[in-house]
């Protein structure tokens, strides 16, 4: 089932998270990292977020955004 579309608050925080399947490992190098940063970076530029902390582990990936008012 699919989940239901995001309920977004301007200016308030929304915790993020990312898994990858069965908890396998999303990222496998340092280039892979860097990858990920840059499409995030680009992505917050489009859609007007800002990233306030993340963090990312091999098989995860955690965040605090918010949308622009």
């Amino acid at each position: 089932m699919a989940r239901l579309p995001r309920f977004i608050i301007p200016g308030q925080p929304q915790h993020v998270i990312l898994r990858g399947n069965n908890r396998t490992a999303v990222f496998s190098e340092e280039a892979d990292y860097r990858f990920y940063l840059n499409k995030l970076r680009l992505a917050c530029k489009k859609h007007g977020c800002d990233i306030h902390a993340y963090v990312l582990i091999d098989n995860m990936v955690k965040g605090e955004s918010y949308w622009a008012q």
